[in-house]
């Protein structure tokens, strides 16, 4: 240690000097920014957008002005959104590194100095106090009484006891009781420490490294979307080729009548409105994911949470409340349960008859109240409608205690003032205070550790007053609270002749002892049932944490996890990689794990072909954040760390808010598959109509301009209308989507070639039955026009849900979809009849008659696709049943 500094009076200013030069500041470099223009031209690498741009580039040079306009217009819509939700993500807090920065005191030059924590260098001496925030990693070398809050580090709920002794190299980061760290917090006490490590080569300079390493995976939506694109791209290709080649060689068209052809069938085969579509309906799921308290920073993170089969969640502040509560009080004769969740009076002291207990009624809970609130350095105290503890929270949870025992601090200090304290210390591990009262009574108030108090214990307090001690009695008590996960505190006291000072020995014996409080950071209410609804709707939540295995597997009984296994740190250390995803799989329940066991968590349950979301709100959750498929961070108590590496940051702290947003996520996919499967068979009739045309050798029944005007009207605005269709029923009671599954599925591809053929097949023949009917080649074509122009709207109400609309309690559609229907028909209504237009698409005006054809024609979609639901729900039901059947044979 002395080769480094001198610990008695520190580095002088110019060895300082010359080891920030050779180590640096003790700082975090921030990540790198990308350039607006990258970040725009980001926008365009996708395999879809190209098929776009050529195309539009292909209509530009054929002089398809129009249609050129359209798509390059779509592209650019595209573009801009992507890029201000990008910009929001990129202009997120630079967490860690605001989080090292602060301000410490320094031996520097035989004094005591006040620096800023970026001048500092291995070897300088810190001292450290009640509420600093350790500005580097720090071997102890005098401590006082000192704990540190490392749960954002580590997980561990507890303030963490430090001391100045050696030990194992091996010891895991959680026990390393020697050492304080980098961000963490003191709560008690103070220290002595030496400078070991800086900057990046701290713990939390680690964590960085591993957040900046960590892999971010393609979303799911992201990657179907490319395998779609993809397909879609080698299809259009190759039927514009074909229809090239049979047009030249079978048909001896002219070549260049063939490339227009060949285009016509790309722009209406290519869905230039799906990238939009797809866009606007996840922004319109993050708008809608915000009122339930979940912000999105990164847009595709909306549908992601729609497919996540696995949940692995931080315990400390996520599953729990991070508030210290006492749940349990064991007197000599019986047990008392106390009501109330975290900090301040809000709860009951009940006894076995659930009858509430105060102070003033029952003079042993008196006593208890008293040394509670006295024996006691935290304050809870009521400030803006909340209730907000100063000190340690285990100190806190007993002031609570006596809150609802209807004790107040004032009252307790008036009755009875302190005259001397014995501070805890780690050696001692207990707190005593001596008091007296104005009738000239003196007592010494004992609180502590139960394994340290009960030797100095000669007699406990009954209900008939002081009597021998049964020390059987509180063994077993003692063992079945801690068995249950809580942490146990025990309360004495002894009567004191009138004295002003107390001694070690005073405490030390003949004790009586009032009682052991049961202690616990409660889960969340609300966590229990969105467990549930997560295990029901086929996702399995994972606890991970920094805690002891006893802790985590009593929590986890709560919650709802399965506990017949708790993985350690350690024992993952000692697994195999070939074992360790199918060890993890297995697991619901890991304690005492680092940073680097919770991305290696992450990252076995990804090789099992799962989605992982992983929530968290400290700075060990970032790497696994990060490199999980989705990353949700705890928005009120998390670091800013935490949400720097998230997809989604919920406002509210609430695990049950993942629920909601998981509800929302599946109902976004829902949509978007919607959109996808309301586009592709009306694109697919729009090309077939010309396709089939040249194949047979017909007349077309709508020309190039024409299905270009079709294109522009409907296109998005039919289709974007399904972005914004609520939650399908029984969205959340269907298993997670296999992550293998594309976006063109067996159902997608069935649909796509009925609704396709009927939409070509009613075309043609409403177009030949108006040439029949003597009417001219423009008119046929008007009709064949209006025809798939209405026969796309009736297919807009097939796909606003996936069973038979009859079932739906909305059958028609809310206020979107009636806006897309009367937008297309107003503007399909200036085609027909607005002179301009007419001229311009060689259209012409359509009697009732032939008004009643079109709407007849294009209408018999709609019922034809509901018998096809009906159709396939009966065979999915009459499947269900004979499965059941079988299986109960």
């Amino acid at each position: 240690m002395n080769s480094l500094s001198s610990t008695q009076h520190g580095l002088t200013a110019e060895e300082a000097q010359q080891r920030l030069i050779q180590f640096g500041a003790n700082q975090l470099p921030e990540a790198p920014t990308r350039p607006a223009l990258l970040r725009f031209a980001a926008q365009f690498n996708n395999v879809l957008i190209y098929v776009l741009l050529a195309s539009g580039g292909i209509s530009l040079l054929m002089q398809h002005v129009i249609d050129a306009t359209v798509i390059f217009g779509v592209v650019l819509i595209n573009a801009i959104i992507g890029f201000v939700q990008e910009g929001k993500a990129e202009a997120a807090l630079r967490a860690i590194h605001n989080m090292v920065r602060t301000e410490c005191k320094v031996w520097r030059d035989h004094r005591v100095e006040t620096l800023d924590s970026e001048m500092l260098v291995p070897g300088d001496v810190i001292l450290l106090q009640s509420g600093d925030r350790v500005p580097a990693d720090l071997r102890l070398f005098q401590v006082k009484d000192l704990r540190c809050d490392e749960s954002a580090l580590t997980g561990e709920s507890q303030p963490v006891t430090k001391s100045n002794g050696e030990l194992a190299e091996a010891t895991p980061l959680a026990e390393r009781s020697n050492m304080a760290y980098t961000g963490t917090l003191v709560t008690y006490g103070t220290a002595l420490g030496l400078v070991v490590n800086t900057g990046v080569r701290t713990e939390l300079g680690n964590i960085g490294t591993l957040v900046q390493q960590a892999e971010v995976p393609k979303t799911p939506l992201t990657r179907r979307l490319e395998q779609f694109a993809r397909q879609l791209t080698y299809i259009i290709i190759a039927l514009s080729g074909a229809m090239v080649l049979f047009g030249i060689f079978a048909r001896q068209y002219d070549l260049f009548a063939m490339f227009q052809a060949a285009v016509g069938i790309a722009v209406a085969a290519v869905p230039e409105g799906l990238p939009a579509v797809v866009t606007i309906t996840l922004a319109v799921g993050v708008q809608k994911m915000a009122r339930l308290h979940a912000l999105v920073r990164k847009l595709p993170s909306v549908e992601v949470l729609g497919s996540v089969s696995v949940i692995c969640s931080d315990k400390t502040g996520t599953l729990t409340r991070n508030e210290m509560t006492a749940t349990r009080l064991v007197l000599a004769d019986c047990s008392l349960s106390v009501s109330g969740e975290g900090y301040g009076d809000v709860g009951n002291i009940l006894d076995a008859a659930q009858n509430s207990l105060r102070a003033d009624d029952e003079q042993r809970l008196s006593l208890i109240a008293r040394t509670s609130l006295l024996c006691n350095t935290a304050t809870v105290i009521r400030k803006d409608g909340q209730w907000q503890l100063s000190g340690d929270p285990t100190e806190g949870a007993l002031v609570s205690l006596a809150l609802k025992a209807g004790l107040t601090e004032e009252r307790a200090a008036q009755e009875w003032p302190r005259n001397d304290m014995l501070p805890f210390e780690s050696e001692r591990r207990y707190m005593a205070t001596l008091h007296h009262n104005h009738q000239g009574e003196h007592e010494i108030l004992i609180k502590g550790g139960p394994d340290r108090l009960l030797p100095f214990c000669s007699h406990q307090l009954g209900c008939n007053g002081v009597e021998p001690l049964d020390a059987d009695h509180w063994n077993q008590s003692i063992e079945e609270l801690a068995s249950v996960g809580l942490r146990v505190m025990a309360l004495a006291y002894k009567p004191s002749p009138p004295v002003e000072e107390l001694t070690y020995d005073m405490v030390e014996q003949d004790l009586i002892l009032v009682a052991v409080v049961g202690i616990t950071d409660p889960p969340r209410a609300e966590a229990i049932d969105a467990i549930r609804q997560c295990q029901q709707a086929g996702i399995r939540v994972k606890m991970i944490t920094g805690d002891n295995p006893h802790t985590a597997a009593a929590i986890a009984r709560v919650l709802g996890l399965r506990t017949n296994r708790v993985l350690t740190g350690a024992d993952l250390d000692k697994t195999d990689l070939d074992t360790l995803p199918q060890q993890v799989q297995a697991c619901d329940v890991f304690a005492r794990t680092s940073p680097e066991h919770k991305l290696r968590i992450v990252e076995a349950l990804q090789q099992q072909q799962h989605v992982v979301a992983m929530t968290g709100d400290g700075v060990n959750d970032a790497p696994a954040l990060r490199a999980a498929d989705i990353g949700i961070a705890m928005g009120r108590k998390g670091t800013d760390a935490a949400k720097d590496a998230s997809d989604i940051v919920l406002t509210d702290d609430n695990f049950a808010t993942i629920v909601a947003a998981v509800r929302q996520g599946r109902t976004v996919y829902d949509n978007i598959l919607k959109a996808i499967l309301f586009i592709l068979p009306t694109s697919l009739a729009e090309a077939s109509v010309i396709s089939v045309a040249i194949l047979l050798g017909l007349m077309l029944p709508i020309t190039p301009a024409q299905i270009l005007w079709i294109n522009m009207i409907t296109a998005i605005t039919l289709a974007l209308a399904l972005s914004f269709e609520p939650s399908e029923p029984l969205s959340m009671n269907r298993p997670p989507r296999p992550i293998k599954q594309g976006l063109i599925t067996g159902f997608v591809l069935r649909r796509l070639l009925f609704v396709g053929a009927l939409g070509t097949l009613i075309v043609f023949g409403l177009f030949y039955l108006a040439l029949e009917q003597g009417a001219s080649i423009e008119k046929a074509r008007t009709v064949a026009v209006n025809t798939l122009v209405f026969f796309e709207i009736f297919y807009l109400f097939n796909c606003r849900t996936q069973t038979p609309l009859w079932q739906n309690p909305r059958p028609f559609g809310g206020i979107a979809v009636w806006i897309a229907v009367v937008t297309v028909v107003a503007l399909q209504m200036l085609f027909n009849y607005l002179p301009g237009f007419r001229d311009l698409f060689q259209a012409k005006s359509l009697s009732l008659q032939e008004w009643l054809w079109v709407l007849a024609g294009s209408g018999s979609v709609l019922m034809l696709v509901e018998l096809e639901k009906w159709l396939t729900l009966y065979r999915q039901k009459r499947t269900e049943t004979q499965t059941s059947r079988a299986g109960q044979n």
